[in-house]
């Protein structure tokens, strides 16, 4: 860990050298990218957006793991964290279709040529000027908080913590399901509410701790609505913005709900026995112009029921296998599961070199686990034409649990740092 400590501090001492023109407003002029219009007027046009996300990495391996068969406690890797396209259609000022696609976790060793796949795939009506909008399809109009709708194209930290979206590649399709929606603004109140049907997950046998319940075929309800005291943000898209860097002044309380019937399964002696996934949340966010920079802050609590000691852990980008621990192989840690759990993030940008130095927080109480899972990062972005090219240099650690007679216990940290270079346009 002493390692990696030092070259991330000796690469943020380079960034923090390299001057750059004062200017607290970082975006430079870019403009609206890529536009097609189809009408002279411009009210129906076609907007193209194209990024990628590309990791540097170097991980400290959890106890036991193994990569290509041998074992290994430490290694290098580059990999493709996202690569994505939207497309977005405003057919006429009521109609909208959006077509988002792409890849994800590319490393050296998983399948090669990887097909693109959807992420986003709706329509959207407008019923009442920005009061009511109507819609339908693959959609990312979550419940729950504002980090469970985050655009990944202007996230203060390096990425999401992954706690934001619950059910991430079990119940749904890259934290999207099949549903419908409505989303509006009324003065500073903003909601978004939908009706899902879940994907079904995979096979599997029921064990004391509860897991996704195959068999399950009920509808999930979902809900998100804030208060904003400030500006107001735009719900064109269902994105929220991660980081203004002073452009706005943002000032939002939220709270929202998850809710699936009989979503999990458990088994106690001879008794199967269906359970409830029931989530819910409550945040809020900050973001202003402070000084010569601007100010970013987010705060979150999550209540997770999702049955008996529901636990999982999730390492991203996960090319390592084996593992004598709980947390399972390579850079996995407890992340998901039933308990409370609180997020919080904060950065502050420099205007005057481009730089936004900041730091995360996870502390969550599984049900399932004896010791709180503490995790956190500290990390730079580094900012060439505002969130459209910037390099992000990121050190996390991550607790080892294991179980220590009766107790499911912390034993030891790891971590990892993570060199990403983001072009968006």
């Amino acid at each position: 860990m002493r390692r990696a400590v030092l070259g991330c501090g000796l690469i943020c001492l380079w960034l923090a050298g390299a001057r750059v023109p004062a200017r607290a407003e970082t975006s430079d002029g870019y403009g609206k990218g890529a536009l097609l219009k189809l009408t002279d007027d411009g009210e129906s046009y076609l907007r193209f957006l194209s990024w990628a996300q590309i990791w540097a990495r170097y991980i400290e391996y959890n106890p036991g793991s193994t990569v290509n068969g041998a074992a290994q406690e430490r290694g290098v890797d580059v990999g493709l964290r996202r690569v994505r396209m939207l497309l977005l259609g405003q057919i006429t000022p009521r109609i909208q279709i959006v077509t988002h696609f792409g890849i994800n976790n590319q490393t050296f060793n998983n399948a090669r040529k990887p097909q693109l796949f959807l992420h986003d795939a709706w329509v959207q009506y407008r019923v009442h000027e920005n009061h009511l909008s109507l819609g339908g399809g693959l959609h990312y109009w979550n419940g729950l908080s504002r980090l469970t709708n985050a655009s990944t194209l202007t996230m203060l930290a390096i990425d999401a913590p992954i706690l934001n979206w619950p059910t991430i590649d079990k119940s749904d399709q890259f934290a999207r399901q099949l549903g419908v929606w409505a989303k509006g603004q009324l003065g500073g109140f903003d909601y978004r509410i939908a009706v899902n049907h879940p994907f079904q997950a995979g096979p599997a046998q029921p064990t004391a701790a509860a897991d996704y319940n195959p068999s399950s075929f009920a509808a999930a309800a979902a809900g998100y609505f804030q208060w904003q005291f400030l500006d107001r943000e735009s719900n064109l898209l269902p994105f929220t913005n991660g980081s203004y860097l002073g452009a706005l002044r943002v000032f939002n309380l939220g709270a929202g709900f998850y809710w699936h019937p009989h979503a999990m399964w458990s088994q106690q002696g001879d008794t199967i026995a269906a359970h409830d996934m029931v989530l819910a949340a409550a945040d809020a966010f900050l973001d202003l112009p402070l000084g010569r920079g601007a100010l970013t802050a987010y705060g979150a609590y999550y209540y997770y029921d999702m049955g008996p000691d529901n636990l999982r852990s999730i390492g991203i980008m996960n090319y390592a296998e084996g593992g004598t621990t709980l947390n399972g192989a390579g850079n996995a840690y407890p992340l998901i599961g039933t308990g409370s759990h609180i997020y919080a993030q904060a950065g502050y940008l420099v205007g005057a070199l481009k730089i936004q130095p900041y730091a995360t927080l996870q502390y969550s109480l599984f049900d399932a686990l004896d010791d709180p899972a503490v995790v956190f990062d500290v990390g730079l972005n580094w900012f060439q034409l505002g969130h459209h090219a910037k390099l992000t240099l990121n050190y996390r650690n991550r607790p080892i649990f294991e179980q220590v007679g009766a107790r499911a216990a912390t034993t030891a940290r790891r971590g990892e740092v993570i060199l990403q270079g983001m072009v968006f346009l």
